[in-house]
């Protein structure tokens, strides 16, 4: 549970003025049914990743049919997605029942009052089960009243995804918790020793800027480090040294030993990177060894997973989860929760199981989810380290001292899209060799201080 240090309801809705933009309410064009009206119906606003892409196909057959509740859905890119929502909940116009948003927006949109407290609905639902949703989830996705806002769709942490027989014709052995030194000393021998496939290089890792790019990972590893992008207080501590160290050495061993373009390396081309083995190595989230590990990967079979490197900290991987909140002006509040009882539901993963496949179901929320045979099955040699990771986050205590608001790759206010992402420009130039990390980072010091500081202390 989080209990906020610092801001008050006022302070933070000024921040959360700035999250949408007017631009964007007009990229809708294409991108779901529009909203309907009608005393059966709810609209649901969500993001246009390929585990909703499912639940579209699903919802009239199995949702619809049996409840009479029709589902409108408006289905858009990320970034898009982030900005109407924020622009929709805070007018709260009521036009959206249901939205998909993540455990960053959670804990401020609950102050805020724009979601509904989901208690008194599972209260009344025992079928839903809220006892079998992982304590991590839970704990990320309550507010600072103790009271649940919203409820996981499915979620991830992070962990090292690794070449295991590249490992073994190296005679490599990583430790069961390996460090990033550890890390760092391997990546460096498998460019010296130059394994049999071409062009293979040590390790790939996000540099593409943006505050859930570069910084995603970039973060833990900045709390493991000892490092914080505010202490307690709000101080900002970005230019800290702790926080310079991660950086550095992060920013080292992506130029010294990862593929060509590390600077403008997303989740996609890094995913890309392991597929052609361009990289015996790859830190990042639980969600990607599905396709490292599907049956038409190239490198099927031949992964290993490992816990996120640490340093300070007994762990370091991080906590995200699309979730689904019900907006507090929504007139259809109970129709909403049946919708989300369903889509977050432990039967729904199983007619994800047996309608799509196994490999396709909406993971990391439910602890029956890896007590089924048949995911274990499908899931093969990721779902034990992928479970380890989400139940070892920590997202109210990632680093080694006490911060002023939850989150573990992110701060869980509005203002740090915006910071991270301005910071993040610099250190991906840093990757680039065109300007230096405490050059970055003393920009970060600035606008941390400008934007948040200033802002949360007064």
């Amino acid at each position: 549970m989080w209990t906020p240090r610092g801001p008050g309801r006022r302070s933070v809705l000024a921040g959360a003025a700035g999250l949408g933009g007017a631009a964007l309410l007009s990229s809708c064009a294409g991108a779901g049914t529009s909203p309907g009206g009608g005393s059966d119906s709810i609209n649901v606003l969500m993001v246009n990743n390929p585990q909703m892409i499912d639940l579209q196909a699903l919802t009239e057959e199995f949702f619809t049919r049996p409840t009479g509740i029709t589902v409108n859905y408006t289905v858009l890119p990320e970034n898009d997605v982030r900005d109407k929502i924020a622009q929709e909940f805070s007018s709260q116009a009521g036009t959206y029942d249901v939205a998909s948003i993540s455990n960053y927006e959670t804990p401020f949109y609950s102050q805020l009052g724009w979601i509904l407290p989901l208690d008194q609905f599972f209260d009344a639902d025992p079928e839903f089960d809220q006892a079998d949703i992982l304590p991590s989830m839970s704990t990320a996705l309550t507010g600072d009243d103790g009271q649940v806002y919203a409820e996981p769709f499915y979620g991830e942490s992070s962990f090292l995804m690794y070449r295991a027989d590249v490992f073994e014709q190296l005679g490599i052995e990583l430790s069961a918790q390996p460090t990033w030194q550890e890390v760092a000393d391997i990546a460096e021998r498998i460019d010296r020793q130059v394994p049999t496939a071409p062009g293979m290089r040590g390790i790939t890792l996000r540099g593409q800027p943006g505050w859930g790019q570069v910084f995603a990972p970039l973060t833990t590893v900045v709390n493991t480090f000892g490092g914080t992008w505010f202490e307690e207080d709000w101080t900002a501590k970005v230019d800290a040294p702790e926080f310079v160290a991660a950086t550095n050495f992060y920013v080292d061993l992506v130029r010294a030993h990862g593929p060509l373009g590390s600077a403008q390396a997303g989740f996609a081309e890094c995913l890309n990177a392991m597929t052609q083995s361009q990289a015996a190595m790859w830190y990042d989230a639980t969600s990607a060894a599905g396709s490292l590990d599907a049956a038409d990967s190239p490198v099927a079979g031949r992964m290993g997973y490992a816990p996120a490197p640490v340093e300070q900290t007994e762990s370091s991987g991080w906590l995200f989860a699309w979730s689904w909140a019900i907006q507090t002006a929504s007139a259809k509040a109970d129709l909403a929760w049946q919708f989300i009882s369903w889509a977050s539901g432990k039967e729904y993963e199983e007619l994800v199981g047996n309608e799509v496949g196994w490999a396709s179901v909406p993971s990391g929320k439910r602890t029956s989810t890896y007590e089924n045979s048949e995911y274990r099955q499908s899931a093969g040699p990721f779902w034990e380290p992928t479970q380890q990771s989400i139940l070892a986050a920590r997202p109210d205590d990632p680093g080694v001292q006490p911060r002023p608001a939850p989150g573990i790759q992110f701060v869980a206010v509005p203002e740090f899209a915006n910071l991270g992402t301005l910071t993040s420009q610099g250190v991906s130039a840093a990757i680039a060799g065109s300007t230096t990390v405490e050059e970055a980072l003393a920009t970060g010091q600035d606008l941390a201080t400008t934007q948040v500081t200033e802002r949360y202390q007064s």
